[in-house]
């Protein structure tokens, strides 16, 4: 405590003159004032159900609720990361530019590293520094530079938001998080309230998956998170929580202690500044104590006593306490769905002889659904036996270019790519066009230089088709290979088991952060 005390004093300069410029630029009552008052139906809901809530996974008092935000707030002033989009919403003045750097920020990080978006996030803002000229790209540059970030719809959401602000909005960004939430395409209840606390300084709670965990943690709450009785009291808890003067920096802040302390495994709770707040800490002290007598309840800890019948925040009969996890038993892990398997059978169709170089065949993907719009090499959709593919995949390749021999179709591997939803596993094969190249390249279809490939707007699972595909080229220590796949005789039927090895997630989570906006969420201090 006196560690902490000391670092709130020698950091009280910086904090005033810190909170100095926000109020210079902060907006004036009427833009961070919501434009409605809360629905009265949901206020009254709500409650009632606090009302039914057992003190113990509440705040007790003003005073509890204080030294919550003092704490937190100090040690954000002293430990935060710095990353560029808080660079840039401290410094920028202009309110809607600020906005919509927080914007892109919040969008990126959705189920996505920090690490990962941080060079993203700097060449996005380098190309289209405003909403003005994001509004202006075409979705081929968009795509192009969101690929290998993963979930590309966002992308696309991001610019459809950009030009509605600037077509019908007056180029101005929506002041509060309801309006927000409301007029543009992809922002949900997490985004809204981030880009108005942190852009429009609107005391509004958040909610992401690291702040699931801190206050899961702070108020021992294990029942389901994702449920939505324990979802409503979250943000319950998030609102009241945080601070009217600093909302943007107390949001983050929670969002930090997330990322970095209260982490899904091995928290560092010694390094926590909210640690004598919190309950899950207590009832580790407590079971400890307990073990150590053999005996239970001894120590005077506070305890979840239901106001009715049984406790519908609190860790369910089904999961008890584990000795092992310690804090990390809440919030318990949902389970998740395995990912459906889907098989393809797709081809690198070259030009070896065209004109500047060896050339490509990439063909467009639709404009909705998974991927939409990248570009990839020609494929067919197998069955999971995998019968016929060779026939398939060669007729395919045949509507783009005409008639083509069977034998020059070459197995090359097998690689898989596994998305949030779906597995997708590829039968990769190569077919060089030895001379023959089409009269016309049909709609929906590019012939690119390898150089060329590397920049285009293609997922990550392409580039590992690709990869295959290059590593049996000559002078490459698998090329030595190719010719013994070419005939049909010498070529292995692909299995359809399971690979052996480590399967790479297309789209990295970062610690279970998702933020409540789509069925998954994230935040700025993943």
């Amino acid at each position: 405590m006196r560690k902490l005390q000391a670092a709130v004093g020698s950091n009280l300069g910086k904090q005033a003159a810190s909170q100095e410029r926000r109020k210079k630029r902060a907006p004036n009552s009427s833009q961070a004032k919501p434009s409605a008052p809360k629905d009265l139906a949901n206020q009254q809901e709500e409650k009632i159900f606090q009302a039914s809530v057992s003190p113990y996974h509440l705040f007790r008092n003003r005073t509890e609720i204080t030294a919550f935000r003092k704490s937190l707030l100090s040690w954000y002033d002293t430990e935060k990361r710095d990353l560029p989009w808080r660079r840039q919403a401290e410094d920028e003045a202009d309110l809607d530019r600020r906005a919509y750097a927080v914007w892109v920020s919040e969008v990126m990080l959705q189920q996505t590293q920090v690490a990962t978006v941080i060079n993203y996030y700097t060449r996005w803002m380098q190309k289209w520094p405003t909403l003005q000229n994001l509004a202006n790209a075409s979705l081929e540059e968009v795509n192009q530079l969101w690929a290998g970030l993963g979930y590309y719809s966002r992308g696309r959401r991001l610019q459809e938001g950009a030009r509605k602000v600037v077509e019908e909005l007056g180029g101005h960004m929506p002041r509060t998080a309801d309006t927000l939430q409301q007029l543009l395409p992809g922002v949900g209840r997490y985004t809204a309230g981030a880009i108005a606390s942190i852009a429009f300084g609107q005391a509004t709670g958040v909610v992401d998956g690291n702040v699931v965990r801190v206050l899961c943690r702070v108020r021992a709450i294990g029942a389901d998170p994702k449920s939505t009785l324990v979802s409503q009291h979250l943000w319950s808890l998030a609102q009241q929580l945080v601070d009217p003067n600093r909302p943007g920096d107390f949001n983050q802040a929670a969002m930090e202690l997330g990322a970095t302390v209260c982490t899904p495994q091995r928290p560092l709770c010694s390094q926590c500044p909210v640690q004598s707040l919190c309950r899950a800490r207590q009832r580790v002290e407590q079971e400890q104590f307990s073990a150590s007598w053999n005996l239970q309840g001894t120590l005077d800890v506070e305890d979840c006593t239901p106001i009715t019948g049984k406790c519908q925040l609190c860790l369910p009969s089904t999961e008890p306490w584990n000795h092992t996890l310690g804090v990390a038993n809440f919030p318990r892990k949902a389970s998740r769905r395995p990912p459906r398997e889907e098989y393809l059978a797709i081809c690198v169709l070259e030009q070896p002889r065209a004109l500047g170089g060896t050339h490509i065949l990439l063909v467009q993907r639709p404009s909705s659904g998974l991927l939409a719009g990248l570009w990839e090499f020609p494929s067919v959709t197998l069955e999971h036996s995998g019968q016929h593919q060779h026939k398939d995949l060669l007729q395919k390749l045949q509507s783009w270019t005409g008639p083509l021999p069977a034998t020059h179709l070459q197995y090359l591997g097998e690689v898989s790519h596994t998305f949030s939803h779906i597995k997708l596993t590829y039968q990769v094969y190569g077919l060089a066009l030895e001379g023959q190249t089409p009269v016309t390249t049909p709609p929906g279809a590019r012939w690119l230089t390898r150089e060329e490939f590397h920049t285009a707007a293609v997922s990550t699972a392409m580039k590992k088709v690709f990869r295959v595909y290059e590593d049996h080229q000559p002078g490459t220590c698998k090329g030595s290979k190719r010719s013994q796949l070419s005939s049909p005789s010498s070529q292995k039927k692909p299995s359809w088991k399971k690979p052996n090895r480590g399967q790479q997630v297309l789209d990295s989570f970062f610690w279970p952060h998702v933020p409540t906006d789509t069925p998954s969420l994230n935040s700025a201090a993943q």
